[in-house]
């Protein structure tokens, strides 16, 4: 499968027909949701009604178009976001006009291992599809996309997926997204049977029944609505219009006079709820069937082209100052670099959303935030695993480019002329980490290059050397997430690596103030060695970081050093002090020292400041802090109690439990370190019917008994040997 994946990657030389179309008619959105909810089903869907694909592809056969990689393939799940360009011809005017539109379609993964993917796509869209599980409707996973939309002030249009499949629950699922998210959700269609008995939808906008007779239909049947729903359906379109009208002046007269409000009317209304960000219509059926039509219209009348948003913002780079740019051709390039991917066949990969101007092969660029310049090399359409050789980037388009060498995640790119800083990409710390070691020597030199290569890739995946063991030791977002990575180290760049087991990404801190010394000095014949300063520490909050500051006066310590102690003070928190883990949420100052005229040197100041830091710490009560899980348990109600105990017994917090169906979902929050192999023992608890799902929560002191297990284990991280 493997060489089926990488004999697809190449350039397709198939040129996009209408790629320069009017801002109007583009629409850059993400397909995003909890796992197993159905994104690449919905995708699938999409690309076979634009007819970008002429076969549908099955997630259980492996045969997905966005779903390319092998390990996608054989685990069936989404891991790397993939981005493809499909048309959709509106057929009829309503909110916008009628006519052919652009869209550039990201799917994304649905696991908390690969929320990276997520948070970066998120940050470059301009609108998304939320597909939910008709059965469940909103799960843990949704909820952390969600609140990442709501971070990025992305428009988002819902579907409640699976309402075919047994336990399906419109009702339930919609009174969760409204008390779960918060949201100010409205059905604009409501299905016509569940379960086995689902056949269709009423479109509650033009009081119609869309009905279809087999998965396979290539379109939906319009007739009039049964009987037996006309009563349900009028209820659900007066709740509608009483949320969709208070965003349009024209709806909301007609509605408060009691006139009939028109399709056109009702749906410009709607549009402008949700380009808000205030209003969010839900569409819901089975996304395997001609049903996604009607989610690709409603993309299409509701989602925001580059023109609705406003323009976008960012830091001139000469004056320090908010400046803004206008989304169109016309005006100067900018662009924000969101994702990089190694290419078998074409090398580096810099994915680039252009916000503003056009970008060209050959043209020189500005990366203001490594304040480096760039020449862009090629320009490629993305379709999948496919790449399309392209001469020029429009504003409003999502490409790849080839041949920049020192951009990365986050990174601005701009016209050299016009310098601005956009709003760059946050991503969440690791919290498991595991030693790797080459199977040969000779692996060990392939080793470094495949983990930078992958490290550049992926923003959460993180790589250091334990100095006590001189292990290599790679971090990530969960076991999953580095799973893959080591064996796309062993399928894509041939090296076989050595896993130890997983370790908890514990965190260090201090609890109090404290004042410490570092003096360095070594004599050894000619010029020596001499670095003396003294530094101060004191604790930040959560998540803060770490602050460096210099209260040197009357020239104590020479400016030249100053930058040297910082260096030595990082470098040391990097590395932990107490059991080797880095160091957060810590302020530093230096207030005094002394130096040499002769031997006084850079290396003597930077080892000076790591011993000062070193002398603080131990006198200013340090902690280690946990990572702490959130846990979502689905149970059979006769295994509750059981379950409930076993999590008790993880020192887990239990915050509550609902009961949807036969099932009881239970929520904790539990230390991570207390979750190893927690599938198995709920699968043994449970005669195998129960399931879990996690995500990080917050970082927590550990307790003193535990912390004096870590310490006299540290540095002791044990390999397995061949």
């Amino acid at each position: 499968m493997a060489e089926v994946a990488k004999k697809k990657a190449s350039i397709v030389v198939t040129a996009t027909k209408d790629r320069n179309v009017s801002y109007e008619k583009i629409r850059n959105i993400g397909i995003i949701a909890h796992i197993d909810a159905g994104k690449t089903t919905t995708t699938e869907r999409l690309l076979f009604e634009t007819g970008r694909t002429y076969k549908l592809g099955s997630v259980d056969e492996g045969t997905t178009v966005t779903d390319w990689m092998a390990q996608e393939r054989e685990r069936g799940i989404t891991i790397v976001s993939a981005a493809i360009t499909a048309f959709w011809d509106l057929k009829k005017a309503t909110s916008v006009e009628a006519g052919h539109y652009r869209i550039n379609l990201i799917d994304t993964p649905g696991h908390i291992d690969f929320t990276a993917e997520v948070e970066r796509s998120l940050r470059v869209l301009d609108g998304a599809v939320m597909v939910f599980d008709g059965r469940t409707g909103v799960e843990s996973q949704s909820e952390t996309v969600w609140r990442q939309a709501d971070k990025y002030n992305v428009p988002r249009i819902c579907v409640l997926n699976k309402l075919n499949l047994i336990g399906a629950d419109f009702e339930g699922s919609l009174v969760s997204i409204k008390d779960r998210l918060g949201a100010n959700a409205v059905p604009v269609i409501y299905p016509i049977g569940q379960e086995h008995e689902h056949r269709g939808v009423i479109d509650l906008i033009t009081m119609k029944a869309l009905t279809y007779k087999d998965v396979a239909d290539a379109g939906l049947t319009e007739g009039e609505i049964p009987s037996d729903l006309l009563e349900v359906a009028k209820k659900y379109r007066t709740d509608l219009l009483e949320r969709a009208c208070e965003f349009d002046d024209e709806a909301l007269a007609k509605f408060l006079e009691g006139q009939e409000i028109d399709e056109v009317t009702l749906k410009k209304a709607i549009r402008k709820g949700v380009i808000s960000g205030k209003l969010f219509p839900i569409f819901g059926g089975d996304n395997r069937t001609a049903e996604a039509q009607l989610l690709l219209n409603g993309v299409v009348e509701y989602l925001p082209s580059p023109n609705d948003l406003p323009p976008v913002e960012g830091i001139d780079q000469k004056t320090g100052e908010k400046t803004t740019r206008e989304r169109k051709n016309e005006a100067p390039f900018s662009g924000l670099a969101f994702k990089i991917m190694t290419d078998p066949h074409v090398g580096r990969l810099v994915y680039v959303r252009v916000y503003s101007g056009k970008l060209s092969a050959g043209q020189q660029v500005y990366n203001s935030t490594k304040q480096k310049y760039e020449r862009i090399g090629k320009l490629i359409l993305l379709h999948a695993d496919q790449r399309e050789l392209i001469e020029e980037a429009y504003a409003g388009e999502i490409v790849a480019v080839v041949g920049i060498k020192d951009t990365s995640t986050g990174d601005t790119l701009c016209d050299p002329d016009h310098q601005l800083n956009l709003e760059s990409i946050s991503f969440p710390e690791p919290v498991i980490s595991l030693a790797i070691e080459p199977a040969t020597k000779s692996d060990q030199e392939k080793m470094g290059l495949a983990l930078g290569k992958l490290s550049d890739e992926d923003p959460t995946f993180r790589i250091k050397s334990n100095p006590e063991t001189g292990q290599t030791i790679i971090s990530g977002m969960g076991e999953l997430q580095l799973e893959v990575l080591v064996d796309r180290m062993k399928r894509e760049f041939g090296v076989v690596a050595t896993t130890g087991a997983p370790q908890v990404a514990y965190k260090e801190t201090i609890k109090k103030e404290g004042v410490g010394e570092g003096k360095y000095i070594r004599q050894t014949g000619g010029r020596g060695q001499y670095g003396h300063c003294l530094l101060r520490i004191e604790p930040m909050g959560r998540g803060e970081g770490f602050e460096f500051k210099s209260e040197i006066k009357g020239g104590a310590i020479p400016q030249e050093y100053i930058n040297p102690i910082e260096k030595g003070v990082k470098e040391k928190m990097e590395n932990g002090i107490l059991a080797g883990f880095p160091i957060v949420d810590m302020k530093v100052a230096v207030y005094d020292g002394s130096y040499h005229d002769v031997d006084s040197s850079e290396i003597a100041f930077k080892i000076a400041g790591s011993m000062a830091l070193t002398d603080a710490f131990g006198k200013s009560s340090p902690i280690l802090l946990a990572p702490i899980m959130k846990v979502e348990v689905s149970t059979p109600d006769e295994f509750m109690g059981d379950v409930i105990g076993d999590l008790s017994s993880k020192r887990a917090q239990i915050s509550g439990s609902e009961k949807k169906g036969t099932m009881t979902i239970i929520n904790a929050t539990t230390p991570l370190a207390e979750l190893s192999g927690y599938a198995t023992k709920l699968r043994s608890l449970t005669q195998g019917r129960a399931s879990y799902y996690m995500e990080p929560s917050h970082y927590e002191e550990v307790p003193n008994n535990i912390t004096q297990a870590i310490i006299a284990k540290a540095g002791k991280i044990e390999m397995p040997r061949g």
